[in-house]
């Protein structure tokens, strides 16, 4: 698996869903070490948690390697994934 780091790391989107996915995981691990993670009541935390796993999306969706949230006009042309081998 070849992934370029760098291409990705300057990447807004993929950097706001990095983000969003690490503040889930640590509150997962609080709630699993027994702390209490509720954030106002448990609505608003439900809806927090929603807009998190939303952007962890969004940053795994994206293509990373264009500007913006579209992919390249040669990605819109596969019919599959492009085989690099």
């Amino acid at each position: 698996m070849k992934i370029n780091w760098k291409v990705r790391l300057k990447h807004k989107q993929f950097l706001l869903g990095a983000f969003a996915l690490l503040l889930l995981i640590i509150q997962q691990i609080g709630v699993l070490l027994g702390y209490d993670t509720t954030i106002y009541n448990e609505r608003v935390t439900e809806l927090f948690n929603t807009v998190l796993a939303f952007l962890v999306l969004i940053g795994v969706v994206v293509d990373p390697t264009t500007e913006g949230t579209n992919d390249s006009e040669q990605a819109l042309k596969y019919e599959k994934p492009k085989d690099d081998k």
